[in-house]
């Protein structure tokens, strides 16, 4: 199994957390996002989108961090990251896509190198245009977790979940920004909880064989 990832990307991180959590050994192939490795030839005839992460395994190759997930889950069910009942497992996919799929994506290299060379935006601006979108996605997401009773320790019950695996990554980029995390003390709570756990501190950029 082969992982292509970028250390700082946080869809990468959530592949990552999630392949420790379920103790999967996977080779990192690295994916320079800022020398643009993904753009080369190479890997945009296996991956036509130019993103990380993909997964290569048993002669497939899965790309977005979601999907990968979900073939982990089915792949190696234990221990489980989606809990049994269809109606917990759809609050856990709504909340990490209200990650990957309504925070994340607005702050991504990409739109933040668009608005930097086709836009003119300079970085004060894009600071500001990535903590609006952090805040907003943020406060939806507290919001959730401190009012509905299948929230726990972690974002739903007891142990992680995919939401966690996304949660964390997203929290850790907040931070690089210098977002204000305050308004979120349930977010943050449930991090602290996370980065508790070897798999989530083995999982972390700094550790990967990519970090500069």
């Amino acid at each position: 199994m082969k992982l292509y990832s970028f250390f700082r990307s946080s869809a990468s991180f959530r592949v990552r957390i999630a392949l420790q959590l379920k103790g999967v050994s996977a080779e990192t192939v690295p994916i320079n996002l800022r020398k643009s490795e993904q753009d080369e030839a190479a890997y945009r005839k296996l991956n036509p989108q130019s993103l990380v992460p993909a997964l290569q395994d048993d002669g497939h190759f899965i790309t977005q961090s979601l999907a990968i997930l979900e073939y982990l889950e089915e792949t190696h069910p234990q221990p489980p990251l989606l809990p049994k009942a269809p109606a917990e497992r759809g609050r856990v996919r709504s909340l990490a896509l209200a990650v990957a799929c309504e925070i994340h994506p607005l702050n991504n290299s990409r739109v933040l190198n668009y608005l930097k060379d086709k836009l003119g935006a300079d970085e004060a601006a894009r600071d500001a245009w990535y903590r609006n979108w952090i805040a907003v996605g943020l406060a939806a997401l507290e919001a959730r977790l401190a009012a509905e009773k299948e929230t726990g320790r972690y974002c739903h019950g007891a142990t992680p979940t995919f939401a966690d695996c996304c949660l964390v990554p997203q929290v850790y980029n907040a931070r690089r920004f210098k977002c204000d995390l305050a308004p979120y003390p349930t977010v943050v709570r449930i991090e602290g909880a996370c980065l508790a756990l070897p798999a989530f501190q083995r999982a972390a950029p700094e550790q990967q064989p990519d970090a500069v």
